[in-house]
């Protein structure tokens, strides 16, 4: 493609001169080709949040075509996907500034083709060890990953007035990934789909069979074709290269600390419980076919988190998080209520209800931290870089902005790993639940008293 014009234009897929917070430039051709970024971005994003969560509905299954695995290493299959999903977002987090938005995109999602074909080969020979599924699910963690590349790049697309919708954008309807995967996987399993490629049905001891295969398969041509969607249809920003020592400046910054903490509150908590929430159901309510309504819960965190960003952006992230972590906190006593503990058989529905009511507050959630860190460092860069002025300051408000969104969703998705590892350690040791979720309210309450100090309250250091 041409050279339109170095200040004000492209050349090949790399964007030059761009400037989203300019009204004239943002409306006349900025807008379009933002969007048509997001809009790319949200399909890739919601296939690795597909493969990264699969291990969710695969572990439920395992026993019933021969896999006889206890309840731990069941929970290690659903978590260990989380913990090296988070680590690996750790380096993802850097990863767009240095190669670009769109090779990065596009290199992302081609590299979980090999878990998805793993897996499908894997389920369908009963000798395959459980090391080998303990690997195959820690590669499942490049679909964790990906995240935090998506959300840096898009980022850079966007101005601060329209910032937070669109973050709320590309990670809601990309963590609807989980609930696409939670419904669509039982239903491929029971068919072949493939026919004679897609390999023998496992045979089940009732006389019926499974296709568990096409748990892993049912992502391939999909991954290849939005693989292919990001290559040659996303841009490279030239003004957002940067090197990592120059983003590695975001350590110096306490904000992105306490963002991490809150947004661990968030986002570690819908991504911790769609993990472990199809487990947990046939566990505590093994009469209920729990793979009917697993996929309710991170589609209403999905759609919560898509539909909520303009609240933020109107009313403050701080405020909507602040109200958020209280809601929690009073979801997670209902679920509490309605576990089968002490001798009661305790009430499916309620459970469920009060669960579906954490999904929604997660979603929320999501959306309005994610709205609070451009907000921050609106105010945090000029008065600690006093010398930027103009341009340069603005980029150096979207650069830490943008690493520190990556960033702090690294550290948070380490709750896809703690939260069915807590659900397995508590049930070891206590019987149940309970006591890893009074914990997690416990973590919500310190979440509350954070956002206030810092960010809700009247006088509050950075207000947003």
């Amino acid at each position: 493609m041409a050279i339109t014009d170095m200040n004000n234009g492209q050349s090949g897929h790399v964007l030059t001169g761009w400037r989203p917070e300019d009204p004239a430039f943002w409306d006349s051709k900025g807008k379009a080709i933002a969007r048509r970024n997001l809009w790319i971005s949200i399909p890739n994003l919601l296939l690795a949040f597909s493969v990264w969560m699969v291990w969710s509905v695969v572990v439920a299954k395992l026993p019933a075509i021969g896999f006889d695995f206890t309840v731990a290493e069941r929970f290690w299959l659903a978590s260990l996907p989380g913990l090296s999903g988070a680590t690996l977002r750790i380096f993802y987090s850097f990863m767009v500034p240095v190669f670009g938005g769109r090779k990065w995109t596009a290199l992302a999602t081609a590299s979980l083709l090999l878990p998805a074909l793993g897996i499908g080969f894997a389920v369908q020979d009963p000798d395959t060890s459980y090391t080998t599924f303990l690997v195959l699910a820690l590669m499942c963690g490049f679909g964790g990953g990906n995240f935090a590349s998506s959300m840096a790049n898009i980022a850079y697309f966007y101005p601060k007035a329209s910032k937070g919708n669109a973050l709320a954008m590309n990670a809601g309807l990309g963590n609807l990934g989980v609930s696409v995967m939670q419904f669509l996987v039982p239903i491929v399993i029971t068919m072949g789909v493939f026919g004679a490629l897609g390999g023998e049905p496992q045979q089940l001891s009732d006389g019926g069979q499974l296709f568990i295969q096409n748990a892993g398969f049912i992502w391939v041509p999909f991954l290849i074709i939005s693989a292919l969607a990001a290559w040659f249809g996303m841009n490279d920003i030239a003004d957002a290269k940067a090197s990592f020592r120059d983003q590695a400046i975001i350590f110096s910054r306490k904000h992105n600390w306490i963002m991490c903490i809150l947004y661990t509150g968030t986002f570690g908590s819908f991504i911790g419980y769609a993990a472990g929430f199809p487990l947990l159901m046939k566990i505590q309510f093994p009469e209920v076919n729990v793979l009917s309504y697993a996929f309710l819960g991170p589609l209403v965190g999905a759609l919560s988190r898509a539909g909520t960003g303009w609240i933020s952006d109107k009313w403050g992230g701080g405020r909507v998080t602040f109200w958020t972590f209280i809601g929690m906190i009073f979801a997670v006593i209902g679920v509490l209520q309605f576990l089968p503990l002490g001798g009661s058989e305790g009430n499916f529905w309620g459970f469920f209800a009060s669960f579906m009511a954490l999904f929604f507050l997660t979603g929320v959630g999501n959306a309005s931290t994610f709205q609070m860190i451009p907000a921050i460092m609106a105010q945090q860069v000029p008065v600690l870089m006093p010398a930027l002025a103009g341009d340069a300051l603005r980029k150096q408000v979207e650069r830490e902005s943008a690493a520190i969104i990556a960033f702090t969703s690294a550290i948070a998705a380490y709750g896809a790993f703690f939260i069915p590892k807590s659900y397995g350690t508590s049930i070891a040791m206590t019987g149940g639940p309970a006591a890893a979720l009074w914990a997690f309210a416990g973590f919500y309450a310190l979440c509350v008293l954070i956002t206030w100090i810092f960010y809700s309250r009247k006088n509050a250091p950075v207000p947003c």
